[in-house]
């Protein structure tokens, strides 16, 4: 999940992402909503290789709008892996901008899926 620089290639809704998987920087993200684009740039929180990876995004007002997105790789047997990741939306304005974007949110999250299924069985 920490190959970044390869986001690009094979992700339609993160399309890219800059910076360290390291516990307290910052990236850089890039995600395709519909068709717009939103650059955003998330707090990293946990930073596990080959195990989880979790960021938190935010409005610049605390406590308005916050996503915790997170990646999380369980072993199932030497040749499969599960691979989970959701986002946790929170804040005053959570449901508001979710009404808005929410729809468009999750077929990026799908499609992610689907591209991820693909670029891992290549």
């Amino acid at each position: 999940m920490a190959d970044f620089e390869k986001f690009p290639q094979w992700n339609p809704f993160i399309v890219k992402l800059e910076g360290r998987p390291e516990v307290n920087t910052r990236l850089r993200a890039e995600l395709k909503n519909g068709n717009r684009v939103s650059v955003f740039k998330p707090k990293v929180l946990v930073a596990e290789k080959n195990k989880a990876f979790e960021w938190l995004g935010s409005l610049p007002i605390p406590g308005i709008f916050n996503g915790r997105h997170y990646f999380r790789i369980e072993s199932l047997n030497a040749n499969q892996v599960k691979f989970i990741h959701g986002e946790e939306f929170t804040g005053l304005l959570a449901g508001v901008i979710l009404n808005k974007i929410g729809e468009q949110t999750r077929a990026g999250f799908i499609a992610m899926n689907k591209a991820l299924k693909e670029w891992a069985e290549m």
